[in-house]
């Protein structure tokens, strides 16, 4: 991939985060009863809006300024977190988090630290191609109904509609937007923390400043790098 920067979710925390698909669509004009019929085109791009990140100490302001340095306004790239626990299918019904386990001998890496194991597991059953509408899923350790969730596969985010079958632990359903690059059969898809590779909305989304407030918030809108996926296809 590109040279692509993570938003850092444990230290950058919105209080709210809003990823929202901006549909395509084209009016036919206003017919004689004064409606006007819209006809979907395409099946969008990702908006996603972090609002009130948390900037208090100096090191978040430090590491945001970072971020803005390294973006150089519309022209960097950097995964965003969708952060979907609100519809995230976990087992228990609710919020669980990423745990951390060593290797399978019990030991971990040299610097102490553990593999992190997200609480969801679902992969693709079959090879979903680039275009795609709709995609097949397989429950590994999921809540059974897959439908209204949010997922991504190495930095493409997707949401899930109305389901269309299901067998057994296979859910087929259809996905937004299009698929921006072929997913392998039986790719691990994130469910827990989903990200979307995005561009910022405007080239000053990330101006900042000094103030008098003790527990500063700043805030600052991506959206979905299109482009990118884009020059992967030509």
């Amino acid at each position: 991939m590109a040279d692509i920067i993570t938003w850092p979710v444990n230290l950058l925390t919105p209080e709210e985060c809003r990823p929202n698909l901006v549909p395509y669509t084209r009016s036919g004009g206003k017919s004689l009863g004064g409606l006007e019929p819209a006809t979907r085109t395409d099946l969008g791009y990702w908006a996603i809006d972090l609002i009130d990140v948390a900037t208090y100490s100096a090191a978040q302001r430090r590491t945001w300024e970072a971020i803005s340095q390294k973006l150089g306004g519309r022209a960097g790239l950097i995964a965003v977190p969708a952060w979907s626990r609100d519809t995230a299918p976990y087992v228990s019904g609710e919020y669980e988090p990423i745990i951390k386990v060593p290797h399978s001998d019990g030991a971990p890496f040299s610097d102490g630290s553990q593999y992190q194991q997200g609480a969801i597991s679902v992969v693709t059953d079959g090879v979903t191609p680039l275009g795609a509408t709709t995609i097949r899923l397989r429950i590994i350790n999921a809540y059974r109904d897959l439908v209204g969730v949010r997922f991504s596969y190495e930095h493409a985010l997707y949401k899930t509609g109305p389901v269309i079958s299901i067998d057994g632990d296979i859910w087929t359903l259809p996905i937004s937007p299009t698929v921006r690059a072929l997913i392998p059969v039986g790719a691990d898809l994130e469910f827990d923390m989903p990200t979307c590779l995005s561009r910022l909305a405007e080239d000053r989304g990330m101006d900042a400043g000094v103030n008098s407030i003790e527990f500063e918030q700043r805030s600052v809108s991506f959206v979905e790098a299109t482009d990118y996926w884009a020059s992967l296809v030509a």
